[in-house]
């Protein structure tokens, strides 16, 4: 676990892991340029601490990096990451290890995040959006019988797979990143749905907004990395890397309708000008496939979260979320890991 000023959350999630170790397991916290008490918190609940101190390479990669060395004197067969703000569903530390050791191959547990209780309906609106991403799309690749990418948390690695591939990164989706290395090298994660990892969202709205910001700006940067990857004759020769590349290279939500919405006015504008109606086809059927998808998705697996009568709130969301993309574009986006915002309300 790598923990940077996690001294509210940190406890929790400790005692969630520690009530499904079983004999011979270690639990091992990476304090991470601390200047909170998360290590005592973390000692004093029996955890393994490590303090690492670097102001330059600031990022939960090199954390992991960092844990993996001190792990490295003697090592289990399978090492789970878990963020330290997490909790563990019932049996899942079980699930993520087994698949793991008998696979031979990275494994992403079911990492789910929650609106707090008595939140606005921008929240649901956001938990619907993560569970579309993290939960209904891993489970259609599984049935498909392809790979999936790594999602920040409860992860399980086969030990000789981390000595494979470089885990000091200062990225911010080092998570997506680290499953596309491992594809790479022949290594594609696959997803266990029956191990739930459970999270919350920031209760502030600065802090939802900083997590959106280094969510969104991650997202973008692997975007630009599979567009160049799928130029390469490697990447096409490679099944599973190829498909997590494929996946990467599906923009955000909001995004793709604004790409989708683009394209139709292009298609109508063409159209007018008397240069035919096959692109402004194109643009329809797109913009109804992309329409059926989601309507389809809510009412399998959104309902319970987002009722109908609050679907109205999913084009404010979706503003909300547009105007993050020429902030970023102008002003940049976080470089180096900033800890989430995750203090409570009143």
């Amino acid at each position: 676990m790598a923990a940077h000023n996690e001294s509210l959350e940190i406890a929790e999630a400790l005692k969630s892991i520690k009530a499904q170790m079983r004999e011979g397991d270690r639990l091992v916290v990476v304090a991470d340029n601390c200047t909170d008490d998360t290590a005592e918190i973390a000692r004093g609940i029996g955890a393994e601490v490590v303090e690492r101190f670097d102001n330059e390479l600031r990022a939960k990669g090199y954390a992991v990096d960092f844990g993996v060395s001190y792990l490295r004197q003697s090592p289990l067969p399978v090492m789970v990451i878990i963020d330290a703000d997490c909790k563990l569903g019932e049996g899942a530390l079980d699930r993520l290890v087994a698949d793991a050791f008998a696979k031979q191959r990275p494994i992403q547990g079911r990492y789910v995040l929650f609106a707090p209780a008595g939140s606005g309906i921008h929240l649901a609106v956001a938990q619907f959006s993560f569970h579309l991403k993290n939960h209904v799309r891993l489970r259609g690749l599984t049935r498909l019988g392809l790979p999936c990418l790594l999602t920040g948390s409860g992860m399980a690695f086969p030990w000789a797979l981390l000595e494979k591939v470089d885990l000091a990164t200062g990225h911010l989706s080092e998570d997506t990143k680290l499953g596309l290395d491992l594809a790479k090298v022949g290594h594609s994660p696959t997803f266990c749905e029956d191990a739930l990892i459970a999270s919350l969202f920031p209760y502030t709205a600065s802090g939802e907004l900083q997590q959106r910001r280094r969510w969104e700006g991650g997202h973008l940067r692997m975007l630009r990395k599979s567009l160049r990857e799928l130029l390469r004759p490697s990447t096409w020769m490679n099944g599973g890397y190829l498909t997590l590349v494929l996946d990467i290279a599906v923009p955000p939500l909001t995004l793709l309708f604004t790409i989708v919405t683009g394209l139709l006015i292009a298609g109508a504008a063409l159209a007018m000008a008397g240069l035919g109606y096959f692109a402004l086809f194109v643009a329809i059927v797109d913009i109804a496939l992309l329409l059926t998808a989601l309507v389809a998705t809510w009412y399998a697996h959104g309902r319970d979260v987002l009722p109908a009568r609050n679907l109205f709130a999913i084009p404010r969301y979706a503003a909300v979320k547009f105007m993050l993309y020429p902030r970023m574009l102008w002003a940049g986006h976080p470089r180096f890991w900033i800890r989430t915002d995750r203090a409570r309300r009143g």
